[in-house]
């Protein structure tokens, strides 16, 4: 049984919680308890995120209990590509904190602190963290490459034992993913002993390569390997193509879209919750703004990079809590954060790759795609667009 190498708290507060755990948090537990560096992969709702903080968080109580209280040091990073996920994992370690937190009593006296570093972190809760460092920091790639060049913030990086990157596969072909590649060697340079490295990612192939882009390709030099979990499987999808009736121009007139913002409205009152996806944040306002006239003021917004936070923040919970009928987002909202059901997703144009409408199209049950531009053509090798009506695996 995977959870028996767990403190009774955990195990107890998991078991009541969830019954019994998904196959990739049962193969990923003894490796990472055995201080393995650990590839996870698996589609969205597999509890691959839990999978890796429980076993951050059992080991922050185990050592709680054994010495009576934890120092102030951050012991885990969390790193995100989004600030929207980040500020979601914040909320999430709250449940399981306070759970195992009720189960045991000895524990009552010994805190584990959280926190989140991001571009929107005020400087309140900056300097709050340089006094007292959280054991546990969600941060992004971007903000943890600022506190690696910060003297405060190498000193409170230099106790880290575990880190945990998100959504692997978002970043590991771009620059943001070399940026963040260099930080975790840096980091692994800061600390005495090398973190545990944790992964979480989509299925990809080949993952022999997501395991290199984790730990790095350092064979020559003895690297530790890197333990692939692989749980990925395929779920079944209903995508359809629809076209506008007007013909397609490279310049779409004002006429088109109106068809197509009348189409989206007609699919958003057919489903109680509806995600609909474009490329720019340009777009995501003025389709907001169209569907707001159909639709109304308060069953429609946006969200996208350039928001305030508070704004974000309010979409994303708005959504969660099935207040909003439609939300218009650009890549902020494709990764694994958690906005509750959907129950349509629509893409407006091409996303240019097939495993960004895939990420996308795993946040709901059934999808639409438009394609209001001629341009939008897929590029060669994509086959499944070619009937460009429908595609059914």
């Amino acid at each position: 049984m995977p959870l028996n190498a767990f403190h009774p708290a955990v195990a107890g507060w998991f078991s009541d919680r969830f019954g019994a755990p998904t196959p990739v948090q049962a193969r990923a537990w003894p490796a990472i308890q055995a201080g393995r560096h650990t590839l996870l992969a698996a589609p969205t709702g597999s509890g691959k995120t839990l999978a890796a903080f429980l076993a951050a968080i059992d080991a922050l109580v185990k050592e709680g209990a054994a010495r009576g209280g934890l120092a102030d040091e951050t012991r885990v990073l969390y790193v995100s590509p989004l600030k929207a996920l980040s500020n979601d994992i914040r909320k999430n370690l709250d449940e399981p904190l306070a759970g195992i937190r009720e189960r045991f009593s000895v524990f009552e006296d010994v805190e584990i602190r959280t926190a989140v570093r991001t571009g929107d972190t005020p400087q309140v809760e900056r300097a709050r963290m340089r006094r007292t460092p959280p054991h546990i920091l969600v941060t992004t790639p971007e903000s943890l490459f600022i506190l690696l060049t910060s003297v405060s913030g190498r000193e409170m990086l230099s106790t880290v034992r575990t880190v945990i990157v998100d959504e692997l596969h978002a970043v590991a072909d771009t620059k943001r993913g070399a940026h963040l590649a260099l930080s975790l060697e840096r980091l692994a340079a800061l600390c005495p002993v090398e973190p545990v490295r944790i992964g979480i990612s989509a299925t990809q192939k080949p993952m022999e390569r997501m395991a290199e882009f984790l730990v790095g390709n350092r064979d020559a030099v003895g690297a530790p390997a890197c333990e692939i979990v692989d749980a990925g499987f395929t779920r079944q999808r209903d995508l359809a193509l629809e076209l506008p009736g007007s013909p397609l121009t490279p310049v779409m007139s004002n006429e088109v879209w109106a068809e197509i913002y009348d189409r989206l409205a007609e699919l958003v009152r057919e489903h109680r919750t509806t995600l609909i996806f474009v490329n720019t944040r340009r777009l995501a306002e003025r389709a907001a703004r169209h569907l707001a006239e159909r639709l109304g003021e308060e069953a429609v917004t946006s969200h996208h990079g350039s928001l305030a936070r508070e704004h974000r923040l309010d979409a994303e919970e708005r959504l969660k809590a099935g207040k909003l009928q439609a939300l218009v987002a650009t890549a902020s909202l494709e990764l694994g954060i958690d906005i509750g059901d959907v129950d349509l997703v629509c893409q407006i144009a091409s996303p240019k790759s097939i495993a960004t409408l895939l990420q996308r199209v795993g946040r709901s049950g059934t999808v639409w795609t438009a394609c209001p531009r001629a341009a939008c053509s897929p590029s060669p090798g994509t086959t499944w667009w070619s009937a460009r009506r429908c595609w059914m695996p």
